[in-house]
């Protein structure tokens, strides 16, 4: 029996419902996906969060950073929310298609130059506890529908540190994944990368994760996340 039939045989006797409105049909539904809360200009050209100025916010004035620049395409809030928990914690992972297709319309609309996806990892715990990796799902989607090569395999996380919602300050999420990355297979010289994630709490893992492919000769960096917390 084919993946394609699987699916129709299921969506029969399980409708598909939005999972905004509980509508039947998608996953997510044209209306829902309408009334999704982007996150719009004026923002910091570094790190995306939102910033009067439109340059820089106060944060990234003079700060060194590994990573070039992070770009989310909504906030973290109702339906997006809902739809990241029903993905990572509620095994729907066929709602990746539908987050992943929003992900390449922003990067159609706003294109960052890259040579591959690299999605951020998680520690293999973690991973055998869940059974699968979220923003590897979002990165594999994606990456069919942008032409874009997906690198698996060659970032992996070496400590399984909290979950990041779980820190409360900006100072104590970048310390706990500090040195929590390693790029353990090949060089990766004078390649550009995008990393991609579900969500950004403060940058600290795609920082710490830029600073592993850079460390491999990654010569730019950016994250690329569905939402992120504001």
């Amino acid at each position: 029996m084919t993946g394609q039939l699987q699916e129709k045989i299921v969506d029969f006797f399980f409708p598909r419902r939005c999972v905004g409105c509980g509508k039947i049909g998608d996953l997510l539904c044209v209306s829902c996906r309408q009334k999704l809360p982007r996150i719009l200009p004026p923002f910091c050209q570094k790190c995306g969060k939102h910033e009067s100025n439109g340059v820089l916010c106060p944060a990234c004035w003079g700060q060194q950073t590994n990573i070039d620049g992070i770009r989310s395409v909504f906030r973290f809030d109702g339906t997006v929310r809902r739809a990241i928990h029903d993905l990572k914690y509620r095994n729907l992972k066929s709602i990746a298609a539908c987050l992943a297709e929003l992900m390449a319309n922003y990067l159609r609309d706003n294109p960052i130059h890259c040579d591959l996806l690299v999605p951020v990892p998680l520690h293999p715990r973690r991973l055998r506890e869940r059974g699968y990796n979220q923003s590897n799902l979002l990165a594999e989607k994606l990456g069919d529908l942008t032409a874009l090569p997906v690198l698996e395999g060659h970032l992996c996380r070496l400590r399984d540190s909290l979950p990041q919602a779980r820190t409360t300050t900006v100072e104590e999420r970048r310390r706990n994944v500090e040195k929590a990355f390693a790029c353990q297979h090949g060089k990766l010289q004078g390649k550009t990368f995008i990393l991609i994630d579900d969500v950004c709490t403060s940058g600290a893992t795609l920082e710490s994760c830029a600073s592993a492919l850079k460390a491999a000769g990654a010569i730019s960096v950016w994250g690329l996340t569905l939402a992120r917390e504001i």
